[in-house]
């Protein structure tokens, strides 16, 4: 069922970040088994600055997407994030044959992306890299995690 927290409780001044996951671009994407994204927030040296979550199982997928519609609460405020924060989706899948869940790629979101509305970020190679050294992109097809950013704020 996933590890998705509550929203924080607000503070005068604060923002919060709520992300919404609509849906992940993937050439194989009917194939994947039980996909999910895991969503971390590290700093630049990849030490993790809240809890990681991890959403349900997608709800459906169709042609090159798999749809997920959920939404994740970041677990800590905007303006407390340090410089060079970025914020991790890792999609990751059942590999039956070899009987464990694999990272088939990942996206990442760096805090000047954050503000309300949609965003598409781009897919990356497997190893997550989450010192963000050596990207290399996933495929040369435009293939995209689908977001949508709500912004709270007192």
């Amino acid at each position: 069922p996933g590890t998705l927290l509550p929203r924080l409780p607000s503070e005068p001044g604060m923002t919060l970040l709520t992300i919404n996951i609509e849906k992940i671009g993937l050439k194989d994407a009917g194939q994947c088994i039980d996909p999910y994204i895991t969503v971390s927030v590290k700093d630049l040296n990849g030490i993790d600055l809240t809890p990681v979550q991890d959403t349900p199982v997608a709800l459906r997928k169709e042609d090159t997407y798999v749809h997920f519609n959920v939404d994740i609460e970041i677990q800590k405020h905007i303006e407390k994030l340090t410089k060079g924060a970025a914020i991790f989706f890792e999609f990751k899948h059942y590999k039956p044959k070899k009987r464990f869940t694999s990272t088939k790629c990942f996206a990442f979101m760096e805090m000047d992306e954050i503000k309300p509305g949609a965003i598409v970020i781009e897919l990356y190679k497997k190893p997550t890299d989450f010192k963000r050294k050596k990207l290399q992109l996933l495929t040369k097809k435009p293939l995209y995690l689908h977001l949508h950013q709500i912004l709270h704020k007192e």
